[in-house]
C-alpha cells in the first residue's frame, strides 16, 4: 500500500501564513500539519508516501527529508506549477502504481485510521471500483456537501449530502486521459466514475478539520492544547 499527500496548493485562503511558508509545513499542537499524516500512516503501517508540492516546494522537501525519521520513504513529484489534485496524482502515478492507493489532502487534521485503507482497497478489487471516497459530516463553512451516500457507494444526487474530506483511494484507471503535466480537479472525475457505479464511499464520524484559514488552524491549535495526553499517545508511537 502506498500513500500520497497533496501538498502542492498556494494556501491563498492562508495568506499571509503561506507566503514565507509552505502551508503543509504550518504548526498546529506543536507540530507541522504533514506531520501529524506522517505519523499516522506510520502507526498505520504505511511506509511509501510520495508528496507532491509547488509553492515553495523546496522547503517541503529540506524540512521532510526522506522520511527515515518516521520509519518512513518519503518520495516527491515536484510541480512546476501547481496541477490541481487529479493532475497532481496523474503526474505522480508513476510513483503510486496501479493501486488502489491512498491520498489525502495535506490541509486536513483528522484520526482516521489509515489502516483502514487495506481493508478498502480489497474492496475496491472484489466490487472493480476505481474510487473511493471518505465522507464526512458538512462544517460550516461547506453546508451543502459534495456528494450522497447510497449503500456503500458514492452518488451525486440525493440525500443528506456529506463533504468529501479529501481522503480517498483511487486506482490509476480513474486518472486515463490526464496527460502527466494537465492540471485537471479531481471532482469531475468523481462525480464520473460515481455515475458508471464505479466509486464506493463511507461516512466518517471522528474527528475532521480542514485547516484552510489562519482562523481555523488557531481554533485547532488551541483544542489540540487542550488535550496533552492525546498528544502525548501520538508522541510515544511515533515522533
Amino acid at each position: 500500500m502506498r500513500a500520497m499527500i497533496l501538498a502542492a496548493g498556494r494556501g491563498e485562503r492562508m495568506r499571509p501564513l503561506t507566503d514565507t511558508c509552505p502551508k503543509p509545513l504550518l504548526r498546529v499542537g506543536g507540530r507541522a500539519l504533514v506531520e501529524w499524516h506522517l505519523l499516522a500512516l506510520r502507526r498505520a503501517g504505511i511506509v511509501d508516501v510520495v508528496i507532491n508540492h509547488a509553492h515553495l516546494g523546496a522547503a517541503i522537501e529540506l524540512a521532510l527529508g526522506d522520511g527515515a525519521r518516521w520509519g518512513l520513504r518519503i518520495r516527491y513529484s515536484p510541480e512546476g506549477e501547481a496541477l490541481e489534485t487529479a493532475g497532481g496524482i496523474a503526474r505522480a502515478l508513476p510513483l503510486l502504481g496501479d493501486g488502489p492507493f491512498l491520498a489525502l489532502a495535506g490541509d486536513v487534521f483528522t484520526d482516521f485510521d489509515f489502516a483502514r485503507a487495506r481493508t478498502i482497497a480489497a474492496q475496491m478489487r472484489a466490487a472493480n471500483l476505481d474510487a473511493w471516497c471518505v465522507l464526512v459530516d458538512n462544517p460550516a463553512h461547506h453546508p451543502d456537501g459534495d456528494f450522497a451516500l447510497r449503500a456503500g457507494r458514492l452518488v451525486d444526487d440525493g440525500a443528506p449530502r456529506f463533504t468529501f474530506s479529501g481522503i480517498g483511494l483511487y486506482r490509476a484507471a480513474l486518472f486515463d486521459g490526464i496527460g502527466a503535466g494537465a492540471k485537471a480537479p479531481l471532482a469531475p472525475l468523481l462525480r464520473a466514475a460515481a455515475a458508471r457505479g464505479r466509486a464506493g464511499a463511507e461516512h466518517f464520524g471522528g474527528r475532521w478539520t480542514d485547516v484552510g484559514t489562519p482562523q481555523r488552524l488557531a481554533e485547532l491549535d488551541a483544542q489540540l492544547a487542550l488535550a496533552p495526553a492525546a498528544r502525548a499517545g501520538v508522541r510515544n508511537q511515533g515522533a
